[in-house]
């Protein structure tokens, strides 16, 4: 995690005190089901979360004890017995490692997409917001860069709306099937402690009973959680390379918020550049690829080995302590973004009015010209108009075989813009509703 990109309440998950308090809570809630099951006193369940339910853990110490046994959850119960005494001889019985690790980890995953879900709402209020200020302002569409059609920059952002709303789904759903307990015990059998245990632990941490364990849980289950985080960030970056295309001086027709006193380099005092947006490009490309070791973890040795281990305490917080950062700057990108609807209309009209080509291809095709014909005609007209000579309307209105199919004022009726726009609403309420 680097501070630049990282804020304090997903990274508040993944620090060490979090952690260790969460490994408690596990033990605990397990000492309390096995008490109740009659395998350990109910007094030393009692005293392990009298001792230390408000405790501190002692991070040093913990890493103290680590750098002898080599072992980080060892070391974490034998501070845990320093605090609780001797009724700490009751904790972990019958546990393995992964079933504090594991669960663990799940916890924060959960956590952390509830963050996430939250940074996605604000990235769909902004969105809606602009999207229906600017419903009906026309721009330019494009394919290839090249102007195609008009559109309407509220349908440029609904586009994106629609995709967030997706991405708030899927990971709504990754939550769900990360959101699991295993305290199975060695190999996952329940060999040494009742699946009773497992059942109260799930419960009180918020999470469901992994079906089966094979002393890990099944990685499957993180592999589509980063893969998920991996699909919005590149919904983070295809918003965020829109922006920037728009901020093209050539186009300007969006740009970011550029606020009193900022600088946009050092040797070029007139620059105004779409850093944000360019960052936005820069932090997706990292939750994307977090998302192929979490893949790779999948395929572990057998019932348990640690290769995943490494690399889980690497994604686990830079994926989303990035992604919550990228969202969050994303929102505050598009509730400030200033918008030219002057230059959306100068851009629009640039080509002389060869963006209703396909109107008058369909329009002589309706008045009996063949399909093959029509072409040939709209595009020898477009050509000279796309090289800067003439105007489209007056060159078709001078063809002879585009007159003998269409009137002047029918070849007029083919250039009016609002004709593009008629189903906006029908779009906006599929996308947003009735609202």
């Amino acid at each position: 995690m680097i501070p630049r990109y990282t804020r304090p309440e997903m990274a508040s998950i993944w620090e060490p005190q979090t952690r260790f308090k969460i490994w408690f809570e596990i033990e605990a809630h397990a000492a309390d089901a096995q008490a109740e099951l009659g395998v350990i006193p109910k007094e030393a369940a009692k005293t392990i979360w009298a001792k230390a339910r408000d405790a501190t853990f002692d991070v040093a110490r913990i890493d103290e004890i680590e750098r002898e046994t080599k072992h980080d959850v060892i070391a974490f119960l034998t501070h845990l017995a320093e605090i609780v005494g001797p009724e700490a001889r009751f904790v972990h019985q019958g546990m393995t490692s992964s079933d504090v690790l594991d669960t663990c980890l799940n916890v924060q995953l959960t956590r952390a997409a509830d963050i996430l879900i939250s940074d996605i709402d604000k990235v769909l209020a902004a969105l809606k917001k602009r999207a229906f200020e600017h419903k009906m302002t026309p721009t330019i569409g494009r394919s290839h860069g090249i102007h195609a059609e008009p559109v309407t920059f509220g349908l440029k952002l609904a586009y994106a709306y629609a995709e967030f709303s997706r991405a708030r789904e899927r990971l709504v759903a990754a939550r769900k099937e990360v959101a699991t307990c295993a305290i199975s015990g060695a190999v996952g059998t329940f060999a040494q402690i009742d699946p009773r245990v497992e059942e109260h632990v799930a419960k009180a941490m918020g999470l469901e009973p992994e079906p089966v364990s094979t002393q890990v849980i099944p990685r499957d289950r993180h592999a589509m959680y980063f893969a998920t985080l991996g699909v919005i960030a590149s919904s983070v970056e295809r918003l965020s390379i829109e922006i920037r295309h728009l901020q093209r001086t050539e186009v300007l027709e969006a740009e970011e918020f550029f606020s009193e006193g900022q600088k946009g380099s050092s040797a070029m005092p007139h620059k105004r550049n779409p850093v944000l947006s360019e960052n936005l490009t820069g932090l997706s490309r990292m939750v994307r690829a977090y998302a192929m070791p979490a893949m790779e973890n999948v395929a572990l040795w057998h019932e348990r080995d640690i290769s995943h281990s490494s690399a889980e305490r690497m994604i686990g917080p830079d994926a989303t302590v990035t992604l919550d950062f990228a969202l969050m700057r994303l929102a505050g990108l598009i509730e400030k973004l200033l918008i030219y609807p002057a230059n959306m209309q100068k851009n629009l009209d640039r080509l002389g009015g060869l963006v209703h080509s396909q109107r008058l291809l369909i329009a002589l095709t309706q008045k009996g010209a063949s399909r093959e014909d029509a072409y040939k005609y709209v595009q020898r007209n477009a050509m000279p108009v796309w090289r800067g000579e003439g105007d489209f309307q007056t060159l078709l209105k001078k063809d002879p075989d585009v007159k003998k199919h269409l009137s002047d004022a029918e070849i007029e009726e083919q250039f009016d813009l609002g004709y593009h726009f008629k189903h906006v609403d029908t779009i906006f309420k599929r996308v947003f509703g009735e609202s």
